[in-house]
């Protein structure tokens, strides 16, 4: 077996249609040789259908992160379901959620913020816990899915706030996680228009943003450029790092005016 992956075992959450990155993520790492898991809240049928399209047939997981009993049961049912799975070499965290009030900054309340924080940035932290017993004794590449919080962007708001908890969850757990050989790092990818985009209040806005400053350009309907950076630093390419925000937006982090 061959590819940048070649006999890693991934786990992958937050595929929820096949135009995610998630779900390009898998692909791209069944390709480079690895053996993928998908985690799936809500509809299992559903993720099991759009899994279906992926090069290699792939177990689907029920995952909720914000119920403590399937984080804890998590990396048994993993095993359970991906033929006695002992180890996870790789996890992509790909999972947001704002309530609606989450994006107006001066008018949402905090059950909405809290809930934004809880799924979109602590889940980070229950998540790669939740995955620890399987990945401790050989260490691994933890990688989440943002959207760049260097700045405050239109109408983004509270998710903003949360991006903001994400990366700097990201760090610490980089650097509590660095002793026992596991990375973490962070794709901050472009706006796409997908299902998680639909929610986003004026996301046109951001859209156009993307049109006029990307300097090497932008294709608001492809996933795989952000799918590729989140392959290459679950590979072992990137040995030494970790707690790093890399950008593929094309090129409009470091626009100026």
């Amino acid at each position: 077996m061959s590819g940048l992956l070649a006999g890693k075992r991934i786990l992958v959450t937050g595929v929820v249609t096949d135009a995610s990155i998630a779900f390009h993520v898998a692909r791209l790492a069944q390709e480079e040789g690895a053996e993928v898991v998908l985690t799936g809240f809500g509809r299992l049928s559903l993720i099991e259908r759009i899994a279906a399209g992926l090069p290699k047939p792939v177990p689907v997981v029920e995952l909720d992160v914000t119920d403590q009993t399937h984080l804890d049961t998590l990396a048994e049912r993993i095993g359970a379901a991906a033929d006695g799975w002992d180890r996870i070499d790789g996890v992509v965290h790909s999972i947001a959620y704002g309530p609606r009030g989450a994006f107006s900054f001066l008018d949402g309340d905090w059950a909405d913020v809290s809930t934004a924080v809880q799924v979109s940035a602590y889940s980070l932290k229950s998540l790669t816990t939740a995955c620890l017993p399987l990945m401790e004794d050989r260490g691994g590449s933890v990688v989440g899915l943002t959207f760049d919080a260097t700045v405050a962007w239109p109408r983004y708001d509270w998710m903003g706030v949360a991006k903001a908890a994400l990366e700097s969850t990201s760090r610490y757990l980089a650097r509590d996680l660095g002793v026992r050989g596991i990375r973490c790092n962070l794709v901050a990818a472009g706006p796409l228009r997908s299902m998680a985009a639909k929610s986003i209040p004026g996301f046109g806005e951001l859209a156009e943003v993307w049109q006029q400053r990307a300097p090497i350009g932008w294709d608001l309907v492809d996933p795989d450029p952000a799918a590729r950076g989140v392959v290459a630093l679950l590979s072992d390419f990137f040995p030494r790092t970790t707690g790093e925000i890399v950008h593929v937006d094309g090129g409009v982090h470091m626009m100026g005016a």
